[in-house]
């Protein structure tokens, strides 16, 4: 199918038509906070939507993956690594919006966003081969094709939950899971839940789960607890810590190591109630709980893996011969 100028298109983006053959400057794969960030600047650097560039995402509507974030997460638990280049947050939700369910309000800036500067943003599209044709990229989807100059693959972690390899993981008859899964506390009551990780969503799912059953805290390292609001300039210190670190070729650090544990009241409490008497991670899962080195172990009916995730990469990549090549 020869390819189509996207300025011809008849269909609005969001439609993306099975049989739609684009040829761009540059695609952007995923339209979460990377992918939307990417896109405003490529416009702002003179690209034209459509023809320039587009974003291709695999989500039914705006929000990345925050739309799947558990019931009970607000805006006042996320550090702001929601914000946006060009639009404050503020300016869609207000300011008085903290408790506002994340999966909720997140979506919605997103919305607006991609509204205000008019991103080509095609949905859904799920990419599922991308193919180095040498002077240009050959995206092939589950509905359209994509001829590109340039690629930008923005899409995050959420969707590759990270869970460490720990002898005996097989074999433990209590139930597993990560905080991709994570639904309501409720389901955990009267059991014993040992939860894994030091990372803010660690500490906000061991609040809600110590509040109807036992729980134990472990963690790799020790937490690391800071004092004062996450306010602009502690962000903006954030993030030079890791493009930092992404300059030298390394990878990014995870979030909590940049940013520490805020100390807020719902911290404090948890301190009083005894919650945060943190242990350090164990070494083997037996049949009904774990073990630690020096040979303690602890029964338990549930883990939960707050254990972070990794680089989210859906699509296979290869070096495709063109359709010429092919037929010759």
């Amino acid at each position: 199918m020869p390819m189509d100028s996207p300025s011809t298109l008849s269909s609005p983006p969001n439609a993306a038509a099975p049989g739609i053959a684009l040829k761009v400057q540059i695609v952007v794969i995923g339209a979460g906070q990377a992918g939307l960030s990417a896109a405003y600047h490529l416009k702002r650097l003179g690209l034209t939507p459509h023809k320039g560039f587009v974003v291709l995402d695999q989500s039914p509507g705006p929000g990345g993956t925050w739309q799947d974030r558990w019931p009970s997460l607000t805006l006042s638990t996320v550090n702001r690594i929601h914000d946006l280049p060009g639009m404050s947050f503020s300016e869609v939700i207000g300011t008085d919006s903290s408790e506002a369910r994340a999966s909720v309000a997140v979506p919605e800036y997103f919305a607006a966003y991609e509204k205000r500067f008019e991103l080509p943003v095609y949905r859904p599209v799920a990419v599922k081969v991308v193919c180095d044709r040498h002077d240009h990229f050959r995206v092939e989807t589950d509905r359209i094709q994509v001829s590109a100059r340039g690629l930008i693959n923005a899409t995050g972690t959420w969707e590759s939950p990270y869970v460490p390899d720990v002898p005996g993981a097989g074999r433990f008859k209590g139930r597993q899971l990560h905080t991709k899964d994570y639904r309501t506390a409720q389901e955990f009551s009267g059991r014993h839940v040992i939860v894994v990780g030091a990372g803010i969503s660690a500490i906000q799912l061991l609040d809600e789960v110590s509040r109807v059953t036992t729980t134990t805290w472990v963690t790799r390292r020790e937490p690391e607890f800071r004092d004062g609001a996450f306010d602009e300039k502690v962000g903006r210190a954030a993030v030079a810590i890791v493009e930092d670190r992404v300059r030298r070729g390394l990878p990014p650090a995870s979030v909590v190591s940049v940013t520490g544990i805020p100390v807020t009241p719902a911290i404090t409490a948890m301190h009083a109630r005894g919650v945060l008497t943190r242990r350090p991670m164990f070494s083997e899962i037996t049949e009904d709980g774990v073990r630690w080195p020096d040979g303690t172990a602890l029964r338990a009916d549930v883990i939960l893996w707050c254990t972070g995730a990794a680089p989210s990469i859906t699509w296979h990549h290869s070096c495709c011969a063109s359709l010429e090549e092919a037929s010759s």
